[in-house]
């Protein structure tokens, strides 16, 4: 069966899912990752793959990805990943997705978190580019900047942030106020999301670009 994207995005048990994950790392103190992320997450992934020429149908499957990667939050951040794909089959399973749609699906989620991520696949590159590159002001909740950490300074930091997708490059521009953080604090925390962004872009065949302030970086 091909499953859609729109029953996906339409599933209460799925929706269950991703506000307790989001619960669980606010209690932990990380950044917004429920609603807003993981739909932004699933848009930037198909556009990617969309623009590059790929089928409609990968691009599918990537927004599909892109929606269900952070549901392992809600057993443990550690290995979430790992344990969101394990989640996502039996999801998936359960609504009888074409085999194929599955592994592709899993394969992306489990292979999505920095610290064991991979492009092993097109779909797996694209969720990687989307998810990485969502770093926004909105995603912090805590709003005393007297207790910010580094990574909620550096996210609040970002007043302006768009991806770019060409089929030559994939870019990150972002405007930083650097009164709230340095251009080094930035790449303190993300430098390892953005060699992973630059890995991922050439398993598309195509660049990644970063540019903050106006300064191409990458």
């Amino acid at each position: 069966m091909k499953i859609t994207f729109e029953q996906i995005k339409a599933d209460e048990n799925i929706k269950s899912y991703i506000r307790k994950a989001d619960e669980s790392l606010v209690a932990l103190g990380y950044t917004e990752h429920s609603f807003p992320h993981v739909c932004k997450v699933a848009d930037t992934a198909s556009r990617i793959l969309k623009v590059l020429g790929y089928s409609d149908r990968e691009a599918e499957l990537a927004a599909i990805a892109g929606y269900l990667h952070d549901i392992g939050n809600v057993i443990n951040r550690v290995d979430h990943a790992q344990s969101g794909a394990v989640m996502a089959f039996r999801i998936l399973d359960k609504m009888n997705a074409a085999p194929d749609d599955v592994a592709t699906i899993i394969t992306a989620i489990g292979n999505h978190d920095e610290s064991t991520a991979f492009p092993v696949n097109p779909v797996a590159a694209a969720l990687i580019l989307a998810d990485k590159t969502d770093v926004r002001r909105s995603r912090v909740r805590n709003q005393d900047m007297s207790q910010f950490d580094i990574h909620d300074r550096v996210n609040y930091a970002v007043t302006q942030s768009e991806v770019q997708v060409s089929k030559e490059e994939i870019s990150l521009t972002i405007t930083i106020d650097t009164s709230i953080c340095s251009v080094m604090d930035y790449f303190e925390i993300f430098l390892s999301r953005m060699l992973l962004c630059k890995r991922s872009a050439e398993k598309l065949g195509i660049r990644f670009g970063l540019v903050i302030n106006g300064q191409k970086m990458l």
